[in-house]
C-alpha cells in the first residue's frame, strides 16, 4: 500500500509482538481478538492485513501476471521452463501453483473473517468509522471468493473465524451458492464504504470499485456455468450506476497509454482507474510493497538503470491483426523493440517493421513499462508500478454488453463503445506513398511534413541501389510505436530534399475522426453487436487477466484455445508455444481443488475430471 495504511500496519506489528519468556506456558507473542481491535488504529491495520493478499506473490504480486494463462488465446509464457504448470495447461492438484493460489486467497478471507468478527469489540470507535472499515471488508471477502469461484468452482464457504479442526471440515458450495454469498457481502458493502472522491486515489475499496465489480460478477454469472441470464439486466444496473454518479464523474482518460504510464509513474486517476492494487518502494528502505508488474509481463531488459524485467509474457500473431491500423492501443499495448542492455534509461532498439506473420510472435506485452518507473534508483525485477483490477472503459464495455443481452443494440450502448474507439484513434498520419522515386540519390534524403493542421510526424526516406526512393517509413516513437503525428484534419505536404538526388515526390493520407466509429454492420442485430463487444475487450482489456474467463463465460475458451494453437502451428510449424493451446481441454475451465484441501476436509468432493 502506499498510503499511511502501510505505516499504521508496520508500527501496529512492531508494538504488538514480544518474545516469549522461557518455559511461559502462556502465549505473549501475539495480540488475543479481544484486545486487537481496540482502537481505530488497529481496525485499519487489520485492514491493511485484508488488501495486502491482493499483493502476495501468488496473486497480483507475480504469479497471476504470467503464470496463470490468465491471458487465454492472446499471448503465451514466453519461455520453456518450467515445463509444467497452469500456463502450459500442464497439472494436477498437487502442482504448487494449485496450492499456494487456493492460500493466499483463503488467507485473504481468514483475515476478512476475523476483522468482521471483532470489528465491533469496542463500540466507541465511531460508527462511521466501523462502517467503512467492515464494508471494504466484506467487499475484499467476496472478491477472494470470486476469484476461488473462477479458478476453482464452487469452494467451501468459511464465513467465520476458524477456531477448531472441526471448523476446517466443510463440504464444497455450489458454483451457484458461492456466487450468490458473494453478490451478499458485495451488496452489503456498496452501502458502507466511501465514494472515491472521499478517498481520491483507486488503491481503496470505493463505491464505485463495489459497484462496477457487481456489474462483473453479474455478468460472470450470466454466462457459463451458470448461465443465469437473469443476471444480464443487473449487471447492465450496476454498470450504468457508476456510470452516472455524478459526483464520482468517472470519464475515460483522453490518452489511453497515459493510463498506464500513471500505473509506473505514481499517479492516480480516479475518473478512470477505478480500483487497482497498489506497489510501492524500491528496496532501498524500510518500507516497501513491490510486485513484479512490468517485469514479468514487460519487455525483456537486463539493464539496470531502464529497470530489469524477464519479459515473459509474449503476443500471438493473432492479437496484433486484431487492432486496426490508426487504433493507438495496438502499438503501445505490443512491444516493437527492446531494451539495451546498456545505456541511459529507456535505451533502447527498435525492431524492423515485420514482414511475414511468424515475427509478431517475438514481441513483447508493453502496457506495463520499467522505464517510466517514478523511483529512478530501481531494484532488480521489483517493481513499485500498480496493477489495475477495475477501469472505467471495462464498466462501459460491460455495460454494453449486459444492455446488449437485455435490449439489443441501443443508442446508449452504440455510444459507449464508439467512445472507446474514438479515445484511441490516431489523428496522424495514416501513410505516405512515394508518387515518383527521383533519381540520383546517394543518402537517404530529408523529409519534411508541413500543413494540414497538425504536428510531430517525422518519417524517414528508403533508398535503393539504383538510386531511386522507394518507400517512406514513420520514425519510431517511444511511446505510441511510431511518429504519425497528432491533429491532422487534412493530408499535409511531404517535401523530399538533399541526399544528391533529385524529383522525388510523395503524398500523405491522414486518418478521419469518423472512422473510429463502428460500421452499421457491427451493430445491426444483437449478434453482431456481441461480436463486436467482444473484439473490444480485446482490443481494450488484453494483458489485463480478463482474456481467459471472458472466453470461459461466453462458452469458447476450449475451442478459441485450439484455434490459437493450429495458427500458431501453420506460422511457426515447430513453435514450442504452440503445446498449451493444444493441451488444453474442457477440464481446465477451472482447476482442481488441491490435493492437499481433499486430504484433509473428507466433505469436499474433487472437481470433475481431475
Amino acid at each position: 500500500m502506499k498510503r499511511s495504511l502501510v505505516f499504521i500496519s508496520i508500527v501496529f506489528l512492531l508494538s504488538s509482538f514480544s518474545c516469549k519468556r522461557l518455559l511461559d506456558t502462556k502465549p505473549v507473542d501475539f495480540l488475543a481478538p479481544e484486545n486487537a481491535y481496540n482502537t481505530p488504529e488497529q481496525l485499519t491495520s487489520a485492514l491493511v492485513g485484508v488488501y495486502d493478499v491482493l499483493g502476495n506473490t501468488y496473486m497480483y504480486g507475480s504469479r497471476m501476471l504470467y503464470l496463470y494463462g490468465l491471458e487465454g488465446d492472446m499471448s503465451y509464457y514466453g519461455a520453456t521452463n518450467p515445463a509444467d504448470g497452469p500456463q502450459q495447461y500442464d497439472f494436477n492438484s498437487s502442482h504448487i501453483e494449485v496450492v499456494n493460489h487456493w492460500n493466499a486467497l483463503y488467507t485473504g478471507i481468514g483475515r476478512a473473517n476475523n476483522l468482521l468478527a471483532n470489528i465491533d469489540n469496542n463500540q466507541s470507535i465511531p460508527e462511521g468509522t466501523r462502517h467503512q472499515v467492515r464494508g471494504e471488508a466484506l467487499f475484499l471477502r467476496a472478491y477472494y471468493y470470486f476469484l476461488l469461484v473462477q479458478t476453482y468452482g464452487g469452494v467451501p464457504l468459511q464465513l467465520e473465524p476458524t477456531r477448531s479442526v472441526s471448523d476446517a471440515q466443510r463440504p464444497k458450495a455450489s458454483a451457484a451458492e458461492t456466487y450468490e454469498q458473494i453478490l451478499s457481502d458485495m451488496k452489503a458493502a456498496e452501502g458502507l464504504v466511501a465514494p472515491i472522491t472521499t478517498l481520491g486515489f483507486g488503491g481503496r475499496v470505493s463505491k464505485s470499485a463495489v459497484r462496477g465489480m457487481l456489474a462483473r460478477v453479474c455478468l460472470y454469472m450470466a454466462g457459463e456455468p451458470l448461465k443465469d441470464v437473469a443476471r444480464w439486466a443487473e449487471a447492465a444496473s450496476w454498470a450504468k450506476k457508476v456510470m452516472d454518479d455524478g459526483e464520482a464523474d468517472h470519464a475515460l482518460n483522453p490518452s489511453f497509454s497515459e493510463v498506464f504510464l500513471n500505473y509506473a509513474r505514481d499517479k492516480y486517476d480516479i475518473k478512470e482507474s477505478i480500483w487497482e492494487v497498489e506497489f510501492h518502494g524500491n528496496l532501498k528502505t524500510s518500507y516497501n510493497e513491490t510486485g513484479q508488474n512490468g517485469n514479468v509481463n514487460g519487455i525483456s531488459s537486463g539493464n539496470l538503470l531502464t529497470g530489469t524485467a524477464n519479459g515473459l509474457v509474449k503476443v500471438t500473431t493473432e492479437l496484433f491483426f486484431k487492432f486496426r491500423e490508426g487504433d493507438l492501443r495496438r502499438d503501445f499495448s505490443i512491444s516493437n523493440y527492446t531494451y539495451n542492455a546498456t545505456g541511459p534509461n529507456g535505451s533502447k532498439t527498435f525492431a524492423a517493421i515485420p514482414t511475414h506473420r511468424n515475427q509478431y510472435y517475438g514481441k513483447f506485452s508493453n502496457k506495463f513499462r520499467r522505464e517510466h518507473e517514478a523511483l529512478t534508483d530501481k531494484a532488480s525485477n521489483w517493481t513499485p508500478i500498480n496493477f489495475p483490477l477495475l477501469r472505467y472503459a471495462d464498466v462501459m464495455l460491460m455495460f454494453a454488453e449486459a444492455d446488449n443481452e437485455v435490449n439489443g443494440p441501443t443508442a446508449t450502448a452504440i455510444e459507449a463503445v464508439n467512445d472507446l474507439r474514438r479515445r484511441s484513434w490516431s489523428s496522424g498520419i495514416r501513410s505516405i506513398t512515394v508518387t515518383d522515386g527521383g533519381s540520383g540519390y546517394t543518402t537517404p534524403p530529408t523529409v519534411t511534413i508541413s500543413g494540414g493542421g497538425g504536428s510531430e510526424a517525422q518519417a524517414k526516406a528508403v533508398v535503393d541501389v539504383n538510386g531511386k526512393v522507394t518507400r517512406i517509413d514513420f520514425e519510431f516513437d517511444d511511446i505510441q510505436g511510431f511518429k504519425r503525428g497528432t491533429g491532422y484534419t487534412a493530408a499535409p505536404d511531404v517535401v523530399i530534399s538533399g541526399g544528391g538526388g533529385s524529383g522525388a515526390t510523395a503524398t500523405a493520407a491522414v486518418f478521419l475522426p469518423d472512422e473510429a466509429d463502428m460500421e452499421p454492420a457491427d451493430y445491426a442485430t444483437k449478434e453482431s453487436f456481441r461480436e463486436t463487444i467482444r473484439l473490444e475487450r480485446i482490443r481494450e482489456l488484453t494483458f489485463e487477466l480478463l482474456r481467459k474467463r471472458d472466453l470461459v463465460r461466453w462458452g469458447i475458451f476450449e475451442e478459441s484455445m485450439h484455434y490459437a494453437g493450429s495458427r500458431i502451428r501453420v506460422d511457426v510449424p515447430t513453435a514450442y508455444y504452440a503445446v498449451p493451446f493444444e493441451n488444453v481441454e474442457n477440464k481446465h475451465k477451472i482447476w482442481p481443488i488441491p490435493a492437499r484441501e481433499i486430504n484433509l476436509n473428507k466433505l469436499l468432493e474433487q472437481n470433475a475430471n481431475w
